[in-house]
């Protein structure tokens, strides 16, 4: 299996296909398994890389590093490793924070566009955000839950995450990538990205972007996901009405000739 040594973790991760490169970033507790319809299905000139991030699926199992900025460090480095350039990067719930992060910090000079798959600005109720959907109690108990029962946790995370019951293979492949993250860094990149606030970041980011939400999501709201089209500059808006969390399992057909559309437009 390819891997790399980003920072002193050893990250797994695919590469398939040629042409634009398309990198995918994860959720929280997830994996590149997440991403199986795009890298098997979309057009073959198509660069397609997914990555785990340390701690997640199938990358080394580190004690530090949990935190945002430290997966865009990552990022940066497996970058500059896999020699890409004029990326789009997709990120999936956590994984718009990562790609948020990484333009922050390192600039636009390599990427040429972005995809927020479901993610608002921030995951946390602050006072004067009213599309935060995590508060402090809320947060505690998820906690709490990772440590004293997984099994809880992960059931509720896939009956949450899809608007209809998952099919039994589909449900398999999201467990098992669930499983996969140790309950200490769960617990530690849970609260770091929930207490994340990319507001103020997101108007400074010029770059054409893809924003697309599911339309019964359970976690946070269709309004959440369009406030940050909203707030980027160049960005447009697709709605999924078939989907909840996990657009890129529950409509794979739709979200791949979308995504095609606005990588060949770049």
């Amino acid at each position: 299996m390819p891997y790399e040594t980003c920072n002193g973790a050893s990250l797994y991760f695919e590469d398939n296909g040629d042409g634009t490169p398309i990198v995918f970033l994860p959720g929280v507790m997830t994996g590149v398994r997440f991403f199986a319809h795009q890298l098997a299905d979309l057009p073959p000139d198509h660069r397609i890389v997914a990555l785990d991030y340390r701690g997640h699926g199938r990358s080394e199992k580190t004690e530090t590093g949990h935190t945002v900025p430290g997966y865009a460090d990552d990022l940066q480095t497996f970058l500059d490793r896999r020699d890409l350039d004029d990326i789009v990067l997709v990120g999936w719930s956590m994984g718009a924070l990562v790609a948020w992060e990484y333009v922050d910090r390192f600039g636009t000079d390599r990427v040429q566009g972005l995809v927020d798959v479901d993610m608002s600005a921030s995951a946390f109720a602050w006072d004067d955000y009213e599309h935060g959907n995590n508060d402090l109690a809320r947060l505690i108990g998820t906690i709490e839950l990772v440590q004293t029962d997984q099994a809880a946790l992960i059931e509720g995370l896939v009956d949450a995450a899809f608007k209809e019951l998952p099919s039994p293979r589909t449900r398999t492949l999201v467990l098992d990538e669930l499983t996969r993250t140790p309950p200490p860094v769960k617990s530690a990149i849970l609260f770091d990205y929930t207490m994340r606030d990319y507001r103020d970041t997101l108007p400074g980011i010029e770059l054409p972007t893809l924003v697309c939400a599911g339309a019964d999501e359970k976690w946070r709201t269709v309004a959440a996901v369009r406030d940050v089209a909203d707030r980027i500059p160049n960005a447009e808006f697709e709605l999924f009405e078939n989907s909840g969390h996990c657009i890129t399992l529950e409509e794979p057909e739709r979200f791949n000739r979308i995504l095609a559309t606005f990588v060949d437009g770049l």
